[in-house]
């Protein structure tokens, strides 16, 4: 429990780090050391002096063991949906004789988007298939060129054997891409063991870096040097201060970068990664999992009127639970006035996520509690909280 090292409003109780983590209070003066001390005084030389440019890597590497992965095989910056693009391309690159994109129904959409517009610009006639999450393996076969999935389902919190569709995968020789945004600080990830070509992921969640805080993207370690880029940004080259007319993709996972990179953002993401120091992942899954299996019993006990969604095995889930109600936006809308923060997908999902960096059993207990008095009460039948905001 590092509950002190996070920024937690008075009166809030927090079920919405799987949409993005609270601040780190070390984040504040990190950031501000970048703002005064390094832009403010060094200007255009803190690229140099501070460190700037070589930042991506330096994080990658700290990321590195949170998912598994050697050092020198993760590079940040850009964002999530630039990352997918970039390993998506490369990976269709890898198997020119296949056309087709296997995806399923739990994906985050953005994905599937990056998945359409890669399509659109390629000659080649490629078929994106979307099937539901239980039926990847059946539809995998010698047309398959990739396979592109989320770890964690962003609605369900359906979690994905990585391993076994991985090996899978390669048994029919496709390429295979995971977005770990939902699973990244969340639950031990092992790229390593597991093997696939690439994976991607935001920082912003459970890695608690901030809204806009960089992705990162992983490349196996036997492609790192020959594996193409396809969008290839001048950070990405081999001298990128050579201003050469043609591109020279870099020898390393520095290949794996694109434009210029955020570097208050990433200023933010090296204070939430000293988060990270002495944590052990499998404590985070194990509390996560006794604090979620509390509150589904809770829940279940309490509030009649919803209907788990989520797995109910804790062995098949992340680190959220999503309940449904033909009422759930205002259901949310209203917990979040009574101090309990999660969130709404739709077109029915209340979801709320458990970290146990930030929350305990109080909390999960006294969310209980006002959900119940909002479900029983009937305080969610407002129409202030019907009303739909932009972001729900």
């Amino acid at each position: 429990m590092k509950k002190d090292l996070f920024h937690i409003p008075n009166g809030i109780i927090y079920l919405d780090g799987n949409s993005l983590g609270p601040m780190p209070t070390a984040a504040v003066a990190r950031v501000q050391q970048t703002l005064t001390a390094e832009w403010g005084e060094m200007l255009i030389t803190a690229w140099n002096k501070a460190g700037w440019f070589h930042q991506p890597g330096i994080l990658g590497d700290r990321i590195a063991p949170l998912i598994g992965a050697q050092a020198g095989t993760v590079v940040i910056g850009d964002t999530l949906s630039i990352k997918v693009y970039q390993a998506l391309a490369a990976s269709l690159k890898m198997r020119p004789d296949r056309n087709v994109i296997l995806s399923d129904t739990g994906n985050f959409p953005t994905d599937l988007y990056m998945a359409e517009g890669l399509i659109k610009t390629l000659d080649k006639q490629y078929e994106l298939k979307v099937v539901s999450p239980t039926d990847v393996e059946a539809h995998l076969n010698e047309q398959v060129a990739v396979m592109m999935l989320t770890q964690v389902d962003y609605r369900t919190g359906r979690l994905h054997d990585m391993q076994s569709l991985t090996s899978k995968a390669h048994v029919n020789g496709t390429v295979v891409l995971w977005d770990l945004a939902h699973s990244a600080g969340a639950l031990p990830v092992e790229l390593e063991r597991c093997n696939p070509e690439f994976a991607v992921g935001c920082t912003y969640k459970y890695l608690n870096a901030g809204p806009g805080a960089p992705a990162f993207i992983y490349t196996r370690p036997d492609l790192i040097e020959v594996v193409e880029p396809a969008l290839s940004g001048w950070m990405g080259h081999e001298n990128p201060f050579s201003f050469d007319m043609d591109y020279v993709p870099a020898a390393s996972i520095e290949r794996m970068r694109v434009g210029t990179p955020p570097v208050l953002q990433m200023a933010a993401l090296d204070a939430a990664l000293d988060v990270w120091e002495g944590v052990s992942l499998s404590d985070v899954r194990a509390n996560s999992i006794r604090l979620s299996e509390l509150f589904i019993t809770e829940v279940e006990k309490r509030c009649a009127d919803l209907t788990l969604l989520s797995p109910r095995d804790s062995a098949q889930r992340g680190s959220q639970v999503s309940f449904t109600h033909p009422n759930g936006y205002a259901i949310i809308q209203a917990l979040i006035a009574y101090g309990v923060i999660g969130d709404f997908r739709a077109p029915d999902v209340l979801r709320f996520g458990f970290t146990p960096l930030y929350i305990d059993t109080d909390d999960v207990m006294q969310a209980v509690e006002i959900l119940e008095k909002i479900i029983t009460d009937k305080l969610w039948d407002q129409e202030q909280y019907k009303l739909r905001a932009t972001v729900t």
